[in-house]
């Protein structure tokens, strides 16, 4: 449905990246599920760096009259930068990222749409789930250490297929490969989280290996959510219980060594622990240091800083027979 296409009300977000399908076959089923939702929606394609083969056939597409936006990076990004390009370009009050490849049921998209009725955010979850038993215990430990480092469950967060207010991503910004986690970076700004199963595509038939590489950079981005979901206005929490543990065992084994000198007469020289307890004595003081310096920076800047959403704002009426502050003080003003 294009009619009205000044009052869009979906805007549809396509990030290519390194892995995409042909956008021949890919785009009808996105297009038929679209036009069930009976609503006026535009689609956006963000060509992540160079992507020859993918412009042609968008391309084919926009001269065949179908009404989409291609939207070209100078060079690859990665994904969540892609998604807030396209974001900058949508006009949407309701946004829905879609993958570039055949990863759902496209006639399942309305589901999204429907449950953001009472909440903001809504997230798929491929269900029934196709996949090896290797990819089952894989995925089942990612969120398993998502779930005990953040506290927050959900057991789908490799699906890209998400719809959201627009408010959510005026809110939050995406870089690097935080896209994964913005159902996290969202439930941390308060907004409300709904997944949603859905059918997963009889064509997603990836069989692709991760390297360890990609381990490796997925850990690292869990820490660096972990940080912004639970430190980011408390880093002494975090470098401060670091620099206590640390230093504590740094000082316990100080003054275990001190005890055996004075005791037992224990030479102290040539001794590695020695070395190994004030290096942990000096550190923990260092660590404890520099979360004790991001407080002061939060400090100093936390006028500026703003890490919570108004859901709503409810003022009584006021009696119209009694004036209000301003009325009554014009009217001290005219008397006096």
């Amino acid at each position: 449905m294009q009619e009205g296409r000044n009052q869009v009300k979906v805007s549809v977000i396509i990030p290519v990246g390194s892995r995409f399908a042909d956008m021949g076959a890919l785009y009808p089923e996105y297009r038929a599920g679209l036009e069930a939702l009976d609503m006026p929606y535009e689609v956006i394609f963000v060509l992540d760096g160079p992507r020859p083969g993918v412009a042609q056939a968008l391309r084919h597409l926009q001269a065949a009259g179908e009404p989409i936006v291609v939207v070209r990076l100078s060079k690859a990004f990665g994904e969540a930068t892609a998604l807030m390009a396209g974001f900058e370009h949508a006009r949407g009050s309701i946004l829905l990222t879609l993958p570039a490849y055949h990863q759902i049921d496209a006639s399942e998209i309305g589901k999204l749409v429907q449950a953001l009725a009472s909440a903001d955010m809504a997230v798929g979850r491929r269900w029934p789930r196709a996949g090896s038993a290797l990819e089952s215990v894989r995925r089942k430990a990612f969120h398993a250490a998502v779930a005990w480092l953040t506290g927050l469950r959900y057991r789908d967060l490799g699906c890209s297929a998400r719809a959201m207010q627009r408010r959510v991503l005026e809110e939050i910004t995406l870089y690097g490969d935080q896209h994964r986690f913005l159902a996290l970076l969202a439930d941390r700004q308060g907004f409300r989280i709904a997944e949603v199963d859905i059918h997963q595509s009889a064509k997603d038939q990836f069989r692709g290996r991760y390297r360890l590489r990609d381990y490796a950079h997925r850990s690292l981005d869990l820490v660096t959510v972990l940080f912004l979901i639970r430190f980011t206005k408390k880093p002494l929490r975090f470098f401060g219980m670091l620099g206590v543990i640390t230093a504590g065992l740094g000082a316990a084994l100080l003054l275990y060594l001190a005890g055996e000198r004075l005791l037992f007469g224990e030479p102290l020289a040539d001794r590695p622990a020695l070395l190994l307890s004030s290096l942990l004595a000096v550190v923990g003081v260092q660590l404890f240091a520099i979360g004790l310096l991001g407080e002061l920076i939060i400090f100093t800047h936390a006028r500026d800083i703003k890490d919570y959403k108004v859901e709503e704002v409810i003022n009584f009426p006021r009696d119209p027979t009694v004036p209000a502050d301003d009325e009554v003080s014009q009217q001290r003003v005219h008397t006096g």
